[in-house]
C-alpha cells in the first residue's frame, strides 16, 4: 500500500516506499524539476527544442515540458523529429508523435533522411550489406540522425535541443565507453552537453536524467501518452554491443537494485575530471558541407560519400 494514502501503488522506491499513481506523478514530476534546476537545463526566455522520436521517453518529455512552460511561462518549446525510413517501424511512430503535438498544440518540425541526404536508412542498409561494409546500423543512423538533427534546430533558431535520455541510456553509454577504452567520449555525457561557446552546435539538454526507464513506462502509461500497440514496436536494426550491455544492467539492476544509479551517481563525480583531461577541440567548418566537424571532413561526409562510391 502507498504509505502516504494507503491506495494501491504502482512503483516501489529503491529505499523500498512505495507510491500509488497520483504520489507517483508527483515524485516523478518533482525529479525532473529538480534535474532541470540543479544543472540549470532551462533558463527563462530559452527556445527549445524536444528531439521526440514518438517513444515513451520523448512522449513523456515533450508532455512534462509543455506542461512547464505553460505553467511558469519557462521557455518557447517545440518538437523536432527525423524520419530515417524505416519502414513499419518510424512511420507508426510519427504518426503518434503527430497525433499528440497536434493534441497538445505543440509546433513539430519533420525532416527525412531522404530528403536530406538521398537515402532512406533501408536503402542505406542494402547498399552497406551489398558492399559487404562492416558498419553497424545503429552507428549510420546516430551519426546523420545527431548531424541533422543539430543542423535543424541550429537553422530554425533553437538556443537548446532537449533529448528523453534516461538514467538507464546513460549508465550504458559510460560502460560502453569504458570497456571501449573511449574516456574522451564520456567526457562528452551528462545532463548538459556541448558548450554554449560553439554556436555552430546547439546545447543538449537532458532533463530526465535521473529517471529510470522504468519510470518513464510508468508516467506514460499513467497518463496515458501512447496508444497500446506502439508500446510494443521495437527497431528492427537495433542490434548492437551497447545492447549486450543493457541487457546486462537490467539483470544486475534486478539482483542489486541501485547499480545503475550508482553508475551514473559515480559518472557524475568523474565528470569533471574527464572535461578537464579532455578538453573541447578546436572545431573546424567541413570541407564538403560546412557543418562543424574536429576533422577536415565530418563524419556524415565520409559516410555519404562511401555509400555513393
Amino acid at each position: 500500500m502507498c504509505k502516504q494514502c494507503k491506495t494501491n501503488p504502482v512503483y516501489k522506491q529503491e529505499s523500498g516506499k512505495t507510491l500509488c499513481k497520483t504520489h507517483f506523478i508527483r515524485y516523478y514530476e518533482r525529479k525532473v524539476l529538480k534535474t532541470i534546476r540543479k544543472y540549470n537545463l532551462i533558463d527563462k526566455g530559452d527556445k527549445v527544442a524536444v528531439s521526440a522520436s514518438g517513444g515513451k521517453d520523448s512522449i513523456s518529455l515533450l508532455y512534462l515540458l509543455n506542461k512547464l512552460c505553460k505553467e511558469r511561462r519557462l521557455c518557447k518549446l517545440e518538437a523536432i523529429a527525423i524520419n530515417e525510413g524505416i519502414h513499419g517501424y518510424r512511420d507508426k511512430l510519427l504518426n503518434t508523435l503527430k497525433n499528440f503535438c497536434k493534441k497538445e498544440k505543440i509546433k513539430l518540425h519533420v525532416f527525412t533522411f531522404k530528403k536530406e541526404f538521398g537515402f532512406s536508412l533501408d536503402e542505406i542498409l542494402k547498399k552497406v550489406w551489398k558492399k559487404k561494409l562492416e558498419l553497424n546500423p545503429c552507428f549510420i543512423c546516430g551519426i546523420l540522425r545527431k548531424y541533422l538533427t543539430n543542423k535543424k534546430a541550429r537553422q530554425l533558431k533553437f538556443n537548446k535541443l532537449a533529448t528523453g535520455h534516461n538514467l538507464d541510456d546513460e549508465a550504458a553509454t559510460f560502460l560502453v565507453n569504458l570497456i571501449k577504452g573511449n574516456l574522451e567520449l564520456s567526457a562528452k555525457l551528462g545532463p548538459k552537453t556541448g558548450f554554449s561557446s560553439q554556436k555552430a552546435f546547439v546545447q543538449r539538454i537532458k532533463p530526465l536524467y535521473m529517471c529510470t526507464e522504468k519510470e518513464n513506462i510508468i508516467y506514460a502509461e499513467i497518463k496515458k501518452l501512447l496508444p497500446a500497440p506502439v508500446k510494443k514496436i521495437v527497431c528492427p536494426y537495433k542490434k548492437s554491443y551497447r545492447q549486450e550491455i543493457e541487457i546486462f544492467l537490467d539483470k544486475f539492476e534486478k539482483s542489486h537494485p541501485g547499480a545503475k544509479h550508482a553508475v551514473v551517481s559515480n559518472f557524475l563525480d568523474l565528470l569533471p575530471i574527464l572535461k578537464k583531461r579532455y578538453a573541447s577541440k578546436e572545431l573546424k567548418k567541413c570541407k564538403k558541407c560546412g557543418e562543424p566537424t574536429s576533422n577536415e571532413i565530418c563524419k556524415t561526409c565520409e559516410l555519404l560519400e562511401m555509400l555513393r562510391g
